[in-house]
């Protein structure tokens, strides 16, 4: 097309040809320039093309500069003149590039310029065909794509032909234009500077996400926490995985009758739950399964599995994670009261491996104490509360809350002996707390955020908490009604008070001080129950913490009140004869005067003093992390570092423990085929609970039975049956619904039995039969 006037002999010749181009601009006086490209004319795909001697002409437009300059031939004149519906740049399929640099060519006397003569100059679109009348109009530099006017502006509804037919849209300097060379069609872009880019990151499979997702779940902090903790158990109650089935830990008596527990439950909720109270044991009484703590929280545990080999298993498989909970509980309280990881851990450590603990380890309930600090941690986590950092509302979330309650549920359903106290413990934080609240809300006129949710998430945990406590207490009240000399005096209570001697002398379990203890121990009345240290490691480090600590001063004076209070009430009646301290409970809170070990409070002694000891180990480790960091070189830096684990490695190594593991007592192969009710002879409180582990084999009902106190009912079948067999003792039995007396020749040694086991007794109606290592009669 023409972008000069008709007659002002403004047009620019076509690109038809090296020939015409040069003829042409040497004919306008400007100096001959290459071509770009060797563009093919439209000749021969458009048949109303002019020749090459025909002189078809296009305008440029200059970035809003003069014209290009008068053209020398005619012919192109001609063809402006006629109006030509078609521009010249048109006919020859020119790109939109091209018609941006004859736009330059006209600003620089006609010359074709290059792309780089374009920078800084906006490009048009392509210019669009000539009028009707023959005359274009002159282009200027076009804006954001508008539409070419007069002074260098686009025409509009600009087009290039295809196939001899003009195609809307095209775009000039457009990324998708092409260049032609040597008559083919050539991408100009980015296009050709893909090659060079980076080759996109695959997308990964399944498999591969599955495998980052695990990989991110095994080396998270509480991951290794947990793992920890249960490689530390295995390797700190070494051996009793070593052989599971057939050894247990400290001796074979509590042991065996808290296999019995656990074997009972899982097998009673399964066969006919209404009958969980009414156990097999001590026949005929009712309730005889909270004649003691029940550890009915493992009762899942106790689905796996029959027998007893299965029951001393999964004894011992419970002893070990027990320990592994604990550990892990007390971590998880310290880190979320702010402690540091190395700190949490002291207190974690020092928090089940306490010397003072080994003499329990003959007692599961008492070591099944993880869930305490675990379901504290969940609990603080939910109220967003810590010790460290006080109270953030908007760390709040009522899931850590309501698993906080069902932790301490669960806590609860081990046992009174250990959960009693927890569950008052939890009654007078709720009511702190209030109190606390409503007297800022006072003081300040201001109400702390707290939130409906978090409200009733404490409403419904504690009714849940309270509800399993009273379900669980139900069974024992009935138990002291129809056994009131099972309730404990204060008489019971000073005999297994200890004295203040007993919070430095360690138990004969622990490998470092037992030796060393032993003179101390021999001056105790009980020593089982009176051997209360928890480490001279773990007293140091509580002490340094109330110099140099993270907490602040006001919580480490709490936590030390917290440790005098707890040691107080754990010396029973020997602290001014627990007038003020133990005595108080014992008479007025709701079945306190159950517990008659006052020296097992000392669980919370430890770990308050594990909190104190993880303030000073966490501000110890800060400050290592400090003065390493403004080292340079940072050496010695990995050793401070390595120097931050030696508590740790002194609070572990001081829980070294010497605890026996004997081997169980092999089931008689009589009581796998004795039918109940059975009675076993001898009888005692130490027999008959290898008994009750026995009776795992298909649960017959047994008259004997071992636990906290010994029923009237079960006295009475001891003395009687001292004489067995003879008339008065078989008429007894029988009264009492007994159908079968298994005699145990390996124990009858030094008892009346000893004389009498091979007597005949045709006379008596029974029947008798030796079957293996006993004598079985059938009454």
């Amino acid at each position: 097309m023409t972008s000069g006037q008709p007659g002002t002999g403004n047009a620019r010749p076509t690109s038809t040809g090296a020939q015409s181009r040069q003829a042409t601009t040497a004919a306008a006086g400007t100096p001959t320039q290459p071509a770009r490209t060797s563009d093919k004319t439209l000749a021969e795909t458009t048949p109303d093309q002019p020749a090459p001697g025909d002189g078809g002409t296009t305008g440029a437009a200059s970035n809003g500069g003069p014209e290009a300059g008068p053209a020398t031939n005619g012919p192109a004149k001609d063809a402006a003149r006629r109006g030509d519906k078609q521009s010249t740049a048109a006919k020859q399929g020119t790109t939109a590039k091209q018609a941006a640099t004859a736009k330059q060519d006209g600003a620089d006397g006609g010359t074709a310029a290059s792309d780089r003569t374009a920078k800084g100059t906006d490009a048009s679109k392509d210019d669009g065909p000539a009028k009707n009348d023959g005359q274009a109009k002159n282009s200027s530099p076009a804006k954001d794509g508008e539409p070419a006017k007069d002074g260098g502006e686009p025409a509009k509804d600009s087009e290039s032909t295809k196939d001899g037919e003009p195609a809307k849209g095209a775009k000039a300097g457009d990324a998708d234009g092409t260049d032609k060379a040597d008559g083919e069609a050539k991408p100009v872009g980015p296009e050709r500077w893909e090659a060079f880019a980076s080759a996109p990151e695959p997308r990964p499979s399944i498999f591969t996400r599955v495998g980052r997702a695990v990989g991110r779940f095994l080396i998270h902090e509480w991951t290794l926490a947990a793992l920890g903790a249960l490689a530390l158990a295995v390797l700190m109650t070494w051996p009793t995985l070593r052989y599971p089935r057939y050894t247990l830990p400290q001796d074979y008596w509590d042991p065996s009758l808290q296999a019995w527990q656990m074997a009972w439950s899982g097998h009673i909720l399964l066969a006919d739950p209404a009958r969980l109270w009414q156990s097999n044991t001590f026949f005929p009484e009712l309730w005889s399964f909270a004649f003691s703590d029940t550890l009915l929280g493992y009762a899942p545990a106790g689905m796996l599995g029959s027998g007893p080999e299965d029951a001393v298993l999964r004894y011992n498989i419970m002893f070990v994670l027990a320990h592994a909970l604990a550990t892990f509980g007390a971590y998880a309280l310290a880190r979320q009261l702010g402690a540091g990881r190395i700190g949490a851990a002291v207190a974690g450590v020092s928090y089940t491996y306490a010397p003072w603990l080994l003499a329990q380890a003959g007692h599961l309930h008492v070591l099944s104490n993880g869930g305490i600090p675990l379901a504290l941690a969940m609990l603080a986590r939910g109220h967003g509360w810590s010790l460290r950092h006080g109270y953030r509302p908007e760390r709040r979330h009522d899931g850590w809350v309501y698993a906080g309650w069902l932790v301490a549920a669960w806590q609860l359903s081990l046992g009174f002996g250990i959960g009693l106290p927890f569950a008052y413990f939890l009654a007078g934080a709720v009511l702190v707390a209030a109190v606390f609240f409503y007297a800022r809300r006072l003081r300040t006129g201001q109400a702390v955020p707290f939130g409906r949710r978090l409200f009733a998430a404490d409403v419904l945990g504690g009714v849940l908490f309270a509800g399993v406590g009273l379900l669980m207490a139900v069974p024992f009240f009935k138990v002291t009604e129809l056994h009131p000399y099972a309730e404990r005096t204060i008489g019971d209570i000073s005999l297994f008070s200890p004295p203040a001697t007993g919070f430095v002398t360690a138990p004969g379990e622990s490998r470092i001080w037992g030796g060393l203890h032993e003179g101390a121990r021999a001056a105790l009345p009980w020593h089982p129950e009176m051997t209360l240290l928890p480490g001279f490691v773990l007293y140091a480090l509580a002490a340094g913490g109330l110099f140099f600590s993270v907490w602040r001063l006001r919580h480490r004076l709490l936590l030390l009140a917290g440790v005098l209070v707890t040691m107080a009430f754990a010396m029973g009646t020997r602290f001014f004869d627990g007038t003020f301290t133990y005595v108080p409970l014992f008479e007025h809170l709701p079945g306190w005067s159950g517990l008659r070990t006052p020296g097992r409070l000392m669980l919370w002694t430890t770990l308050l003093l594990g909190l104190l000891a993880a303030g000073a180990v966490t501000a110890l480790t800060d400050r290592v992390r400090e003065l390493t960091a403004q080292r340079i070189p940072s050496w010695p830096g990995p050793w401070l570092r390595m120097a931050t684990l030696l508590p740790l490695l002194l609070v572990t190594v001081e829980g070294l423990n010497t605890t026996p593991h004997p081997v169980v007592p092999t089931q008689p192969a009589a009581m796998r085929s004795a039918q109940g009710p059975l009675l076993v002879l001898p009888s005692n409180q130490s027999l008959d609970q290898h008994v009750m582990l026995w009776s795992t084999d298909g649960f017959p009902d047994v008259v004997n039975g071992g636990s906290g106190f010994t029923p009237r009912q079960l006295d009475d079948v001891r003395r009687v049956s001292q004489s067995f067999p003879d008339q008065t003792s078989v008429d007894y039995l029988r009264t009492l619904g007994v159908r079968t007396v298994v005699l145990l020749r390996g124990e009858v040694v030094g008892t009346p039995w000893e004389i009498s086991i091979d007597a005949p007794v045709e006379s008596l109606g029974i029947s008798r039969q030796d079957v293996g290592d006993a004598v079985v009669y059938r009454l």
